[in-house]
């Protein structure tokens, strides 16, 4: 790359159980006014806008045009859209700056699950013709995915409690953490999988701000440079894969640059505890790697904003100074089908 892009900012919203009170746009605002605040940029001093949303949370086609009321009528912007969590429209930001066409970039993407079953919505991401109409929600699919694991000797329910239990504890650290101690395990919601397994469902939002070259360092003290994104995507039928394995994870993370030098910090958008156990594996990650610090997406999960998260929270630790060369991953689809994988840095200390 002859460019170099980085993160300069980030916001997102506090993990809430219903955001039913506001509309997308009223959710959208704080967010996007906070990450502006953080560089001193005005709406239009940003070259290029992306979002990422989806029109079935919505329930309305175009639902992402009416989100825009939150960036403002005027001036007007340079800005595109994806269907998608917001980790795939950082991607479109990211290459719109490579090519030159921009020096900064806000991205944005946003998720209200609270209005309907999410459980459900998610069905309509599988195959139209074989797994669609039995309807197996998104949790019932992630049970045959942990499931496949203890068979195969990977984990067991031990191992799976204790994933839930340490992200917990460790979004009771942050501020952005659901006001509430670590839960028991509680019964099972579909065996293997018990309620600490499994995400909370949640509305939110979130919102980067991306920058090239010698404008990044003049936004930002220490920039999260990326130093490679790759996104990859498996199989669409659930039958021909193993779910045991992330083939596409380990292809993107090489693609991206991420097995040249050890990491020290990796945010993994694993919903379920299980699929953690999955990306350890196919990410190779050792102990001595700081696994989702910001307690992940077991703690808060808004849905195509979670994958958004992970790129700025590991973004967020290297501006602090707590991390020097991290992983983000994000997800789409069912059992780990679609991902992203992203290596940021900061400058030597």
């Amino acid at each position: 790359m002859t460019r170099q892009i980085a993160v300069v900012a980030f916001s997102r919203t506090d993990p809430t159980r219903s955001a039913e009170e506001s509309s997308e746009v009223e959710m959208l605002m704080p967010v996007l006014h906070e990450v502006l605040r953080q560089t001193g940029l005005r709406t239009a001093d940003i070259g290029f806008t992306c979002s990422g949303s989806s029109d079935y949370l919505a329930g309305r086609a175009f639902s992402f045009t009416l989100a825009l009321d939150g960036v403002g009528a005027w001036p007007p912007i340079s800005e595109s859209h994806v269907e998608m969590d917001g980790a795939w429209a950082l991607y479109e930001a990211w290459t719109k700056l490579l090519t030159g066409d921009a020096d900064t970039a806000l991205v944005y993407s946003y998720g209200k699950c609270t209005p309907g079953s999410v459980r459900d919505v998610l069905t309509r991401q599988l195959d139209p013709y074989y797994l669609a109409p039995l309807w197996p929600d998104s949790v019932a699919l992630a049970a045959l995915q942990a499931q496949a694991l203890i068979d195969a000797g990977d984990t067991d329910e031990a191992a799976l409690a204790a994933v839930g239990a340490r992200s917990r504890a460790d979004a009771a650290a942050t501020p952005h953490t659901r006001p509430t101690g670590p839960p028991p395990r509680g019964d099972y919601v579909v065996r293997p999988l018990r309620a600490g397994d499994c995400p909370p469902v949640g509305d939110g939002a979130a919102a980067v701000i991306l920058a090239a070259g010698d404008r990044a360092r003049e936004l930002c003290e220490r920039p999260a440079w990326i130093r490679g994104v790759d996104h990859r995507i498996e199989a669409h039928a659930l039958g021909v894969r193993d779910l045991t394995d992330s083939p596409s994870t380990r292809l993107a993370a090489e693609k991206a640059g991420a097995f040249r030098r050890p990491v020290d910090t990796a945010e993994l958008h694993a919903p379920f505890s299980a699929q953690e156990i999955v990306l350890r594996k196919a990410l190779r990650l050792g102990d001595g790697v700081r696994v989702n610090p910001s307690g992940g997406a077991l703690a808060a999960n808004p849905v195509m904003a979670a994958g958004l998260i992970r790129v700025g929270e590991a973004a967020a630790r290297i501006h602090r100074g707590e991390s020097d060369r991290a992983l983000a991953h994000a997800t789409s689809g069912p059992c780990l089908q679609q991902n992203l994988v992203a290596v940021l840095e900061g400058d030597p200390r």
